[in-house]
């Protein structure tokens, strides 16, 4: 099935707009991490404890927190959770924690800021999770290394399958997209937890199959096109390739769309991952790794070297 027959988009022709798109977000996203909100870790990262609590009706925000205050708790952060329709109101309640021995009790010290200040009607805590900050800087060097390994291993692949240039530009537009990904998460101040780096992990894998779509048919043409220059041919395969990656992209798009207006509070941060990630790493695809490997075998040309091509094979 053909969304586009015998289209001609001239893609590298429009890639400094392309790129400064990518420059926009990515440099926000950066300076989110620096100077606003930072990386919004998750108690599975910097320690701490999640205390899930449902109430007889509606609860303002601003009261708990001020029942907080009142008790001299401080640093807490509430946030409401989107339940199933009919089911009872729920805040999910997250306290930071010091260190692995404060003897702190969370728990405690939530039901009695709630007992002690809270008199908007009734609560039930649900449940609670306690993560000590060890093991929450343990998990976020695993994820980090998760990710790297993860990126190196694909290089290695794609070094031996085409080229080294191809294996570079495809990770480098990984790594855009992951940037991006962590960008949204700290510029709309939403907590990064271990779903949303399985997330992460599932995006590099789709971004990168996508760009070795792409790369595939770069390869294919070439083979077929030899008086033809590197920038047409490029263009032609993006071209060839984009029914195939709109319909690929955009169906597992409303998926995971879908499940981010309907999933629940739990898959909200996994969901909203994916629904940030696929239209970034589709974007990617074409926008990034396809013009940084025009402009490194231009760099080649002009350098009076030979254009390497996949397999080894030299222009």
């Amino acid at each position: 099935m053909e969304l586009f027959r015998d289209i001609n988009i001239d893609w590298l022709g429009k890639k400094w707009y392309l790129l400064a798109f990518s420059l926009v977000f990515s440099v926000s996203g950066i300076f989110s991490m620096l100077f606003w909100h930072k990386i919004p870790y998750g108690v599975d990262f910097k320690g701490g404890t999640q205390v899930h609590v449902s109430f007889d009706r509606t609860p303002s925000e601003d009261r708990i927190r001020a029942a907080f205050d009142a008790v001299g708790i401080k640093d807490e952060k509430v946030q409401a959770v989107r339940g199933d329709v009919g089911a009872r109101p729920e805040v999910l309640i997250s306290l930071p924690e010091k260190s692995d021995a404060t003897g702190f009790d969370a728990r405690a010290a939530v039901l009695n800021a709630l007992e002690t200040n809270y008199h908007d009607g009734g609560f039930k805590v649900e449940s609670s999770q306690t993560i000590g900050p060890t093991a929450g800087e343990q998990l976020r060097h695993q994820a980090l290394f998760a990710t790297l390994y993860s990126l190196l291993g694909m290089l290695v692949y794609l070094w031996f399958r085409f080229e080294l240039i191809y294996g570079v530009a495809a990770v480098v537009a990984v790594f855009h997209d992951t940037l991006i990904t962590i960008g949204a998460f700290s510029l709309t101040n939403q907590e990064i937890t271990l779903t949303v780096v399985a997330a992460i992990l599932t995006l590099v894998g789709y971004s990168m199959n996508d760009t070795i779509v792409v790369f595939d048919r770069i390869r294919e043409n070439l083979a077929t096109a030899r008086r033809e220059t590197l920038s047409t041919v490029v263009n032609r395969s993006i071209n060839q390739t984009l029914s195939r990656t709109i319909l690929t992209s955009g169906l597992t798009f409303l998926t995971v769309l879908s499940l981010y207006l309907f999933g629940g509070e739990v898959l909200h941060g996994f969901s909203f991952a994916l629904v940030v990630g696929i239209l970034i790493g589709t974007y990617s695809s074409i926008a990034v790794a396809a013009p940084m490997l025009v402009a490194y075998q231009d760099w080649r040309i002009a350098k009076g070297k030979a254009a390497s091509l996949p397999g080894g094979k030299r222009a």
